[in-house]
């Protein structure tokens, strides 16, 4: 099946510049050229992944990632900033992005990017393969359903997007093991590249937001500080 991907970007050259090696490699692109028409494009068609700039005319590309997810939690975005735009791109994925790349960029990284989004999350369902027959993790009030890839706290449903449920489902087959920032870039993600830490920040940040009852003192997602992140022990939510 076809991989369809929309490019918002209101820079023609690098869009033909992304088309070309995005139709070699076989994948389908469509394009818009300012942030309404992304937006209406984004929510209309249907598409495996969205490279969204953040400088955008119209609607900026803040706004349209924003308002993407509150429509489609699933659908894997990656933005186009620029290095001087630090703080945005922290609010990107705040907001919802699931990874970014700093223009200039080379073309073979964001071939990669494209790449490493775009595939099916086959490391974890390897780990869960690995377990066994294991569809269900319980923590207390977290349960996670890996078939169903649905979340339940206190037997609520947590919102998450396609990344946040990989990553907390990566962390949960490991409980007790401390990550890396890479490490979990490596695996999640699915790409090697450093000076990306703000992509795992910032949905450490979004995850505890969504499952932590305090957020500052988190109970499931634990800083392990000089090294990265590990996933809480079932002993340890027992005391």
């Amino acid at each position: 099946m076809t991989q369809r991907v929309l490019i918002i970007e209101d820079d023609k050259d690098i869009i033909d510049l992304i088309e070309i090696h995005l139709k070699d490699l076989g994948y389908e692109l469509d394009k818009a050229f300012n942030g309404e028409s992304g937006l209406e494009k984004a929510l209309s068609g249907e598409f495996n992944l969205i490279i969204l700039d953040l400088m955008l005319p119209k609607l900026e590309g803040l706004e349209v990632c924003k308002r993407i997810r509150e429509k489609n939690k699933a659908l894997p975005i990656l933005m186009l900033t620029s290095k001087s735009e630090e703080l945005d791109k922290i609010l990107g994925l705040e907001v919802g992005a699931d990874d970014y790349i700093t223009k200039p960029f080379s073309i073979r990284e964001l071939i990669a990017r494209v790449k490493a989004n775009l595939r099916s999350i086959e490391a974890i369902k390897n780990e869960i393969s690995k377990a066994g027959e294991l569809n269900e993790l319980c923590f207390d009030q977290l349960s996670i359903d890996m078939e169903k890839r649905k979340v339940l706290l206190g037997g609520k449903k947590v919102e998450l997007t396609a990344k946040e449920f990989d990553l907390l489902s990566y962390f949960a087959l490991h409980p007790g093991k401390n990550f890396t920032r890479e490490q979990l870039l490596n695996t999640v993600w699915g790409y090697q590249f450093s000076g990306y830490d703000h992509t795992v920040n910032s949905h450490i940040n979004r995850l505890r937001s969504k499952i932590e009852k305090n957020p500052a003192e988190p109970r499931y997602i634990k800083t392990v500080w000089g090294v990265g992140y590990r996933f809480v022990e079932a002993e340890e939510l027992e005391t």
